[in-house]
């Protein structure tokens, strides 16, 4: 696994583009003024030092993995420094997400996949103004991201504990319409493909779906083959790390891969 892993991010870095082979005015203004954007923002700051802070804390949790490749529930105790360091995403991918929310000017975020919260805290800063609904999986990890957004004073986050097959059709029932949604967790073929399904009635030409670890397994991969070629899509971003998929209506179907 780690060598395909490996390989296809080879072959990815060697086959991506950068902004100026982009000729997609869209995506090209994406690509300039969002993608590579890595100026230092006020918001990061006090969110950086708050992962900080989690990678000193060696307290332990039971985690409860509902996903990644079983069907079973897995227990383990982990110290919350060893998960701030293994799990949660680099400063560069989370702040490039939270440059993407901001873009989007959603007024509902959905997040699947919490774990200490440092991502949700990201969207929380960049959109102050829109509903930031989190599910996690693991009880004891979820309080954990909790007390950190009490911690950084956030307001519009909505986190939600439990399996996530159970929590999302409920949670896209309640909303009008999706407007950002990020995937997260659960890396298996047929629960992505269920949750890019169960999305689709509710997207709309501005909506922005995220999907995490594209190039994670061989399910992974061909469940971003199938969410490509789905007929209502009609942009993708594929930046090995995560895939973005547009529905913008009007415009020819074209695959992007960039280099970040």
């Amino acid at each position: 696994m780690v060598f395909n892993f490996i390989r296809d991010y080879l072959k990815h870095r060697f086959t991506a583009k950068s902004r100026h082979g982009t000729h997609s005015p869209f995506v090209y203004k994406l690509t300039d003024e969002v993608i590579y954007d890595f100026n230092s923002k006020t918001d990061y700051k006090s969110i950086e030092a708050q992962r900080k802070k989690l990678f000193n804390d060696e307290s332990f949790l039971t985690v409860t993995d509902l996903g990644a490749g079983s069907h079973l529930n897995k227990n383990r105790t982990r110290q919350v420094k060893q998960i701030a360091k293994n799990a949660l995403k680099s400063p560069a991918l989370a702040q490039l997400i939270y440059r993407l929310a901001k873009e989007s000017h959603p007024s509902n975020i959905i997040e699947l996949g919490t774990c200490l919260g440092i991502t949700t805290a990201y969207f929380s800063k960049a959109c102050p103004d829109a509903d930031v609904i989190t599910v996690e999986g693991c009880p004891e990890t979820a309080k954990v991201a909790h007390r950190n957004f009490q911690e950084l004073g956030l307001d519009n986050v909505e986190l939600q504990v439990g399996n996530f097959d159970v929590l999302l059709p409920a949670i896209i029932a309640g909303q009008e319409k999706l407007d950002f949604v990020y995937i997260d967790g659960n890396h298996r073929k047929d629960a992505t493909l269920n949750y890019f399904n169960w999305c689709l009635p509710k997207v709309h030409e501005g909506s922005l779906l995220i999907f995490d670890d594209i190039y994670w397994s061989k399910g992974m991969k061909e469940a971003w083959e199938e969410i490509k070629n789905h007929p209502d899509v009609t942009v993708t971003v594929d930046l090995f790390w995560i895939g973005l998929v547009y529905f913008r209506k009007g415009q020819a179907k074209e695959h992007f891969k960039l280099k970040f």
